[in-house]
């Protein structure tokens, strides 16, 4: 990286959210631009996460980019390498490379009130950039839980976003902590190659048939030979999941059909009654992600696999205990715990126009307006940031939406001329959240009866959208200018340091 390199926006991650703002910034014609990726290659989620059977339960012609379509996709549902492939496939179709910048993780970001810009440290370097978008994703810094005696365990232990494939499990003792969307996909993989697994499951989850199947060669030469059916195809997907949305957000009631689909599931595989009362949610089924799997509760009926109803607790050497006092031998502990979801630890590398961290701002709980912008973060951008998730369909549509509103946001900065910058207002901001958070109150995931990654320490859901994807493409296609101050450089000779202009817009 050059020495005092300055760029109009500095992308942060380089995924889904990343490679996508890219390729808007070009679109929208803008190159002066760098990517900055702490590791060696592009992929974010996707390039960390390759345990066995690591693969997407959103349809792979939906979880795509609409301005990329995909006509040649293997499979119904994509597996991490097909994934991992596309990505470095739009990379190089949208001539994203010059702009990439690996090995150049963000250690702090700290926006200068003077110059309007924010100043950057990487461990590649230092530079400047007018806007910083930031893509790290809520999926990318994996959360381990504090267990006693831990550091005694004398055997392998490792994240299912750190899989470590240089450790042979055949034949070993494993146990695998969690029972969430990487477990679940997991156990499967593994339970034919282990002497014993031991399944530690704190909350059971709703499982539901992964309706999963090869993409036929004639499916995959009329998409290239009609491209309007791989939109086609898309839509369909994207329809189905709107109409759902309502029974997410409006009806919950309306999910217990599903809910005897999934015991129905469930009862195929499981036919001891004690260990299907064992494997049962005490909640409404959505309150957590429904999870999609075939090979799941076949898995766990083999001989071989030990189902603890109850969190690890404790490590005592080789011996792992659960909350419930049993005990277990182990050689291998995976953690299928997670990520930092509500508490991003990029919050704590950015510093703001009133010196405080972003994480010290979000205390009470993270909120961003319109899930891009946080007051007091002037020309700074988060993609896939608070409220913006989803419960039952594509995330890549919210990012899309999220693109557009960079695309006018860079927009009203250009028609407003000059060296300037816009912070959203604290009053939009409580506005917006305020909003969300009501229509929260009648949704599955706060009123299901779980407790989910979706709440934050505070009880509060800062991390799922209580809409539709139209909804939010819809609030989110323009900047309101009346959402933000527009701030200007202050004229050397009339304004103290470090003092901006505020200029009603």
């Amino acid at each position: 990286m050059a020495e005092h390199e300055h760029v109009r926006v500095a992308v942060v991650g380089s995924g889904f959210g990343g490679l996508g703002a890219a390729v808007r910034l070009r679109r929208e014609g803008v190159t002066d631009f760098v990517v900055l990726e702490r590791a060696g290659s592009v992929g974010g989620t996707w390039r960390d996460n390759s345990y066995p059977g690591c693969a997407c339960d959103v349809p792979s012609h939906l979880y795509s980019f609409s301005f990329a379509p995909h006509p040649d996709w293997p499979r119904s549902f994509s597996g991490q390498e097909h994934i991992r492939a596309y990505l470095e496939h739009v990379t190089d179709t949208f001539g994203l490379r010059p702009h990439l910048r690996f090995d150049s993780e963000v250690k702090r970001m700290v926006w200068d009130t003077e110059r309007l810009w924010w100043e950057i440290e990487t461990g590649n370097g230092t530079l400047t950039a007018d806007v910083v978008v930031s893509a790290t994703g809520p999926l990318s810094e994996p959360r381990v839980p504090d267990i006693p005696g831990l550091d005694t365990f004398p055997g392998k232990v490792f994240h299912s976003a750190r899989w470590d494939h240089d450790h042979d499990l055949r034949g070993r003792r494993v146990a695998v902590v969690g029972t969430g969307a990487s477990a679940i996909q997991i156990v499967p993989a593994i339970q034919p190659l282990v002497s014993r697994l031991t399944l530690f499951q704190r909350t059971p989850p709703w499982v539901l048939p992964r309706m999963d199947r090869a993409i036929s060669g004639a499916e995959r030469a009329l998409h290239r030979a009609l491209p309007f059916t791989t939109r086609l195809r898309r839509g369909l997907l994207w329809g189905v999941r709107e109409l759902q949305v309502q029974a997410f957000t409006k009806h919950p009631g309306e999910l217990g059909l599903v809910e005897q689909l999934a015991r129905r599931n469930m009862a195929r595989a499981v036919k001891d009654p004690a260990l299907r009362a064992k494997l049962t949610p005490d909640y409404r089924i959505g309150c957590k992600r429904i999870l999609l799997s075939s090979t799941y509760y076949p898995a766990i009926v083999r001989p071989n696999v030990d189902v603890v109803a109850g969190g690890l607790s404790e490590v005592r050497g080789s011996t792992v205990v659960a909350a419930d006092g049993t005990e277990a031998e182990a050689d291998v502990i995976v953690f299928g715990t997670g990520f930092h979801v509500t508490d991003m630890p990029i919050a704590e590398r950015v510093v703001g126009a009133e010196g405080r961290t972003l994480a010290e701002t979000w205390t009470g709980g993270m909120e961003a307006l319109r899930g891009a912008s946080a007051a007091g973060f002037p020309n700074w951008m988060t993609l896939i940031g608070p409220n913006t998730g989803l419960g039952n369909s594509s995330m890549i549509l919210m990012i899309e939406s999220q693109l557009n509103y960079l695309a006018d946001y860079l927009r009203q900065l250009d028609l407003l001329g000059g060296r300037v910058a816009l912070d959203a207002r604290r009053s939009a901001v409580r506005v917006w959240n305020h909003r969300v958070q009501q229509r929260m109150k009648h949704t599955v995931w706060n009123t299901g009866g779980c407790t989910s990654w979706y709440l934050d320490a505070n009880g509060r859901n800062t991390t799922v959208w209580p809409g539709t994807t139209g909804e939010f493409r819809r609030a989110t296609r323009r900047v309101d200018l009346s959402e933000y101050a527009v701030l200007r450089a202050p004229a050397k000779k009339t304004t103290a340091p470090h003092e901006n202009t505020e200029v009603a817009a």
